[in-house]
């Protein structure tokens, strides 16, 4: 019994200290504005983004939205078939598991004159085991837990 509320303890305290450790990024930041203004590609190779992380796209809905897209639409800027559509002008997207992302603007010609962002991301220094996404629906499922000295056993 003092084994296992030893275990629920740490747990607890590792839940809490790897959710502490989320950042919230701006896109496009230091503007944090979602345009035609932004060189994507070199503002999301400064950052390391992380499971837990979130990434907030701030806009005009008036003037551009946000789909979230497989590589192959990525690469083409094919919106014809997104994962996602945000377009409330202020669109909060966590980053729940390790893998590559994929954002653009569905607006005629945004996504070709540079609105769209790659974003990787990748196991945080804690981790002790990555779980790499691969697919469009692993990118929204949460990554296993791997807890370091705590036997694996089922309760």
């Amino acid at each position: 019994m003092a084994a296992m509320r030893t275990i629920l303890l740490a747990m607890s305290v590792m839940a809490i200290l790897s959710n502490a450790s989320a950042a919230i990024y701006n896109v496009g930041e230091p503007s944090g504005q979602w345009d035609l203004s932004t060189n994507y590609g070199n503002w999301a190779s400064s950052r390391n983004f992380h499971p837990s992380d979130q990434i907030i796209f701030k806009y005009s809905p008036q003037a551009h939205d946000v789909l979230e897209v497989s590589k192959a639409d990525y690469d083409s800027c094919s919106t014809a078939s997104p994962i996602a559509t945000l377009n409330s002008g202020n669109d909060v997207v966590s980053l729940t598991a390790t893998g590559t992302r994929y954002f653009l603007c569905g607006f005629p010609g945004h996504c070709a004159g540079g609105m769209k962002v790659k974003i990787d991301v990748v196991p945080s220094s804690s981790s002790s085991s990555p779980s790499p996404a691969s697919g469009p629906s692993a990118s929204n499922a949460p990554p296993p837990v791997a807890y370091q000295g705590v036997p694996q056993r089922a309760f």
